[in-house]
């Protein structure tokens, strides 16, 4: 029996760093519009939702057609909204996680997830990405990920890790393998139903990562690695780089 996928972009409006993001003009679209349109292009999803508590967002949405639902503003993550999308939309069995500000992600990626998700006993699936700038590996706004033999994930960390006793960092690259964390998740419907119900676990609030409440809770996560580099937008000057990488406007 064929799998039946929703696709869920999460989106709020209240952000400390950039109020509105969502709503953010590139290039004669908002940021949410371009993440919904890349979205739609993945062939194996039978429904995209963007999940907001902003009537702005909302509205915007369904101005471009859009599909949107509102959900509660007590959510303390996009993992929680999503879940109550899945919650309202009976007959899905696999839902993949969007990062509402990542407006060229790659369609690639999204079939990646799908096809990783979909291989027995996986519950919940993700993407990596190697690092091939030290100044990625230190920055502790981009999680790394150590994998086992068979992608699964062993731990996710701000830091970079592992650590290399007796090489320099500046030769860290050079002699040993080091992947970053790329924000799309694929779930069972009935494992996020089960992730929602868990409570803040002490990794989670010590490196402030949610996925590591899953880890810490004896759900595995299977990993795929991508090659495609995604651009996610935290700030105003974000956008900036974005128009230039992309549009070579200054």
């Amino acid at each position: 029996m064929p799998h039946k996928i929703i696709a869920i972009i999460p989106a709020r409006y209240a952000s400390s760093r950039f109020p509105g993001k969502p709503l953010v003009d590139i290039a004669g679209k908002s940021m949410i519009r371009r993440v919904y349109e890349q979205v739609q292009q993945c062939k194996h999803l039978n429904e995209v939702v963007v999940a907001t508590d902003d009537s702005r967002i909302f509205d915007h949405v369904r101005a471009f057609g859009g599909r949107v639902m509102m959900t509660a503003a007590t959510h303390q993550s996009g993992t929680d909204r999503c879940a109550e999308v899945v919650a309202a939309h009976t007959g899905f069995d696999l839902a993949i996680n969007i990062q509402g500000d990542e407006p060229f992600i790659h369609p690639d990626q999204l079939d990646l997830v799908v096809s990783c998700l979909t291989k027995p006993g996986v519950q919940i699936a993700t993407l990596i990405k190697k690092i091939t700038a030290s100044e990625e590996l230190f920055n502790t706004n981009s999680p790394k990920v150590v994998v086992d033999v068979n992608g699964r994930a062993l731990y996710f960390s701000r830091q970079a890790i592992p650590f290399q006793r007796g090489v320099p960092p500046e030769d860290w690259l050079q002699s040993h393998s080091y992947f970053k964390h790329i924000g799309i998740y694929g779930f069972r419907t009935n494992i996020l139903a089960q992730l929602t119900a868990l409570p803040v676990s002490p990794l989670e609030g010590t490196e402030m990562l949610e996925q590591l409440r899953w880890l810490e809770n004896g759900y595995p996560i299977q990993t795929a690695e991508t090659t495609h580099e995604t651009i996610g937008i935290d700030n105003p000057e974000d956008v900036e780089r974005v128009l230039k990488i992309h549009y070579g406007k200054h």
